[in-house]
């Protein structure tokens, strides 16, 4: 068994579609970034490239490769999950929280999990997304940006 935890941040920015774990959620702001900036899934791809010991997303994605300009982030981790697979792991346990004043994200959650599910091959009852707010303190609480937080447990694959 390897764990990993993974976080990440943007900032809310006019122009741009708000995409969170896969899913565009109607609001008239997106998440500014070199990719699509899905705080969720950068949040998850990250934990697991800390649990097999490959870094972060920087390292692979690096926002200075003109490549990754506007990417979604479901390619990003399915790449991060190929990567896990060759180093012999799989998901088996995923907890993640999103950090968003607004909008409310409740009825978007289903449709993550199962995004996340259907990159990852895992059944959606091995992962848990959820979302908070910070009442109204700091950057998230402003309404400046958005944070994501992610713990996975990765188990090894059959031989």
């Amino acid at each position: 068994m390897r764990i990993g935890f993974g976080y990440d941040v943007h900032r809310l920015t006019e122009g741009r579609k708000l995409i969170l774990g896969g899913e565009q959620i109607p609001y008239p702001q997106g998440l500014a970034g070199h990719s699509d900036a899905d705080v969720l899934l950068h949040a998850l791809a990250d934990a697991i490239l800390g649990a097999i010991s490959e870094g972060d997303l920087g390292r692979h994605f690096p926002e200075t490769d003109p490549d990754y300009q506007s990417i979604s982030s479901m390619i990003i981790l399915d790449q991060v999950n190929n990567l896990a697979k060759q180093k012999g792991f799989t998901p088996s346990n995923i907890d993640a929280t999103i950090v968003a004043e607004s909008p409310k994200l409740e009825k978007f959650i289903p449709a993550m999990v199962e995004n996340v599910a259907r990159i990852l091959g895992t059944e959606k009852d091995q992962i848990n997304i959820k979302a908070t707010t910070t009442e109204g303190l700091g950057f998230s609480g402003r309404g400046e940006g958005m944070a994501a937080y992610a713990v996975v447990m990765l188990r090894k694959l059959e031989a």
